[in-house]
């Protein structure tokens, strides 16, 4: 089997850290598994041999999941397909349920974003990255690979557990080591849901342009003036020279909150003129 590189293909192959990956997800009796770009089954042989109730994979390449019909024994079903272009409400039976998956390199941010969509489906996550984005998804703030990528996780994941996966554990050998990461569902800082476009948008506005100051960052990047920014970030109680660098999730929640307040009230003033 020839892997894609135009796919991101990079198989592992150590079943040591397999059977690690396996561990951290804790499989418990009867549980229900969605794995994403199971490959070679590595993984898949590991979670249908633990006493769940279903696996379902999700395999893009048709050499491979013709593969995995052939490995593969015990409860599973099969789905030839992109898992973006897949709404995960239509694989899961009984929620919530166990994600597991050793994500493309080149896919792996986008289908994050969309296994957020479906957080109230899912109760524990086990997923590999390519270090440098394992890195920035478990920064915080004033850590050097915090960036916008770490708040928007935030969001939705709070980070259990992370270990390192030398390059040397794949075919074909990637360029970087990989990270594994176990998320689950965020329990703590939440922002309503009305305001969670404009969430993410002040997070992508303040570091567009690092070091840059917030409120510069965000009157470029919001289209906002420089008045209302500076309202919003005194109603905030954030330093009008601060920098997103340093702003945690509880921060950019305020400051979203305080800048929906500000516009809100500029309308109202606008219109009443």
């Amino acid at each position: 089997m020839r892997p894609s590189k135009g796919r991101g293909q990079n198989f592992l192959v150590q079943g040591a850290v397999a059977d690690r990956i396996v561990a951290l997800a804790e499989l418990r009796r009867g549980a229900e598994v969605v794995e994403i770009g199971p490959g070679l089954g590595i993984l898949s042989e590991r979670i249908v041999s633990a006493p769940i109730s279903m696996l379902h994979l999700v395999e893009l390449d048709r050499e491979l999941a013709a593969r995995l019909r052939v490995r593969l024994t015990g409860r599973f079903n099969l789905i030839e397909g992109d898992f973006l272009k897949l709404n995960l409400r239509d694989i899961v039976v009984h929620p919530p349920v166990t994600v597991i998956g050793n994500l493309p390199f080149n896919a792996a941010a986008a289908i994050l974003r969309q296994l957020g969509g479906a957080r109230d489906l899912i109760a524990r996550m086990v997923l590999m990255f390519q270090r440098e984005v394992g890195e920035r998804l478990r920064a915080r703030a004033g850590d050097p690979a915090y960036a916008a990528l770490s708040v928007l996780t935030a969001m939705d994941w709070e980070i259990q557990q992370h270990f390192r996966v030398e390059a040397g554990s794949f075919h074909p050998r990637p360029k970087v080591d990989a990270e594994v990461l176990c998320l689950l569902p965020r329990r703590g800082v939440r922002c309503a849901p009305e305001l969670r476009k404009l969430l993410v948008d002040v997070i992508r506005a303040g570091f567009a342009v690092r070091r840059k100051t917030l409120r510069n960052a965000l009157s470029a990047g919001l289209n906002i003036d420089a008045h209302s920014v500076q309202a919003a970030l005194r109603l905030a109680d954030i330093a009008a020279t601060e920098r997103a660098e340093r702003l945690s999730l509880a921060d950019f929640v305020r400051l979203a909150g305080a800048i929906e307040t500000v516009l809100a009230h500029a309308a109202h003033c606008l219109h009443d003129a």
